[in-house]
């Protein structure tokens, strides 16, 4: 019966004193998941809702941000239980799953900014046969290869790793990512050629592609008039941002997995948690500030809401006076 209870679950070890300040963790992380919640689901509401907004740059947007906030809700729930529990446990199977959903949808991640690099090439370079390419069954195609592309490529990689021995049933980690390889006896040669491969396909391949296409983008706009060199900044700056940030924070999880024992607990924590608090937290804070057409859309919605707001309290003020006057 122990036996059974050591192989079916996990001990998440990366939890730096959580029985003395669970609850201050626990209000942290949940109040950043509201903020990723209501700032991903404002700009993408935005997005679905302004007819204005229907073309493919913003399509894009709101895909990234609904990959950002699947990608949160993968993590943070089981996060905010495991402060508020005793002891930090995970069942095999559901690491397995989190670490597929982790890795699937950050190849997403990479590949929707692909498909956005390309939008914007299209759309500055080729403006003329912007319509005839950039078609529905394009974005179509885009959107469906962004999700399925990755998530079949890792599906692989977690099965192989299911069908693996475990001979350690701790990890220093807080969640489920690519330290789940320590728990393994041994980690084959192929393994890890294939997890080179599905690196290379989801996330080196296509950031590769996207600096070449900026790099061209602007050695186009420099040679071209000052509107296409504004037109090229405005929209090209939010998308190299997130990108940059991302590819950053991507290193930041390659790197403290290999070199896991060399830092502090606390650290640890703090560089593994970055990847799933500042891309889905600063992401659409930084597409609804350097976006023009979305910011603008913002602006009016709060213009609205303060409206909305001043007549509601008008009529109370009214009724009461009505009230008052009976």
């Amino acid at each position: 019966m122990e036996l059974a209870l050591n192989v079916s679950y996990i001990t998440l070890d990366g939890f730096f004193q959580v029985n003395k300040y669970r609850y201050l963790y626990f209000m942290i992380m949940f109040t950043v998941y509201i903020l990723i919640l209501c700032c991903n689901f404002t700009i993408i509401f935005l997005i679905v809702v302004e007819k204005s907004l229907h073309e493919p740059m913003y399509i894009f947007i709101a895909a990234l941000l609904l990959n950002s906030v699947m990608l949160s809700t993968v993590i943070y729930p089981k996060l905010l239980i495991d402060f508020l529990s005793k002891r930090q446990i995970v069942s095999y199977s559901v690491c397995l799953f989190q670490f597929f959903m982790f890795y699937s949808l950050g190849g997403s991640e990479f590949l929707l900014l692909f498909a956005m690099a390309y939008d914007r090439y299209v759309s500055i370079c080729k403006p003329l046969q912007y319509p005839i390419i950039m078609t529905k069954n394009t974005i179509s195609i885009f959107l469906t290869l962004a999700w399925i592309v990755p998530s079949s490529q890792v599906a692989v990689a977690a099965v192989l790793i299911a069908n693996k021995k475990i001979c350690n049933f701790t990890f220093t980690g807080i969640f489920c990512n690519n330290t789940i390889y320590k728990l393994l006896c041994l980690h084959s040669k192929a393994q890890t050629v294939y997890d080179m491969v599905v690196l290379f396909n989801v996330a080196i391949l296509p950031a590769v592609f996207i600096f070449f296409t900026y790099t061209r983008i602007l050695v186009i706009s420099y040679q071209s008039c000052k509107e296409v060199r504004r037109k090229a900044a405005q929209t090209c700056l939010p998308h190299l941002i997130v990108l940059i940030s991302y590819l950053c924070l991507c290193a930041f999880d390659i790197i403290i997995s290999g070199l896991e024992s060399n830092f502090p607990k606390i650290v640890h924590s703090i560089l593994t948690l970055q990847i799933v608090m500042y891309p889905p937290l600063f992401n659409p804070i930084i597409y609804g500030l350097k976006m023009k057409e979305i910011s603008n859309h913002l602006k009016r919605l709060r213009v609205k809401q303060s409206q909305n707001a001043a007549i509601t309290k008008v009529k109370k003020t009214s009724f009461t006076g009505d009230g008052k006057g009976k």
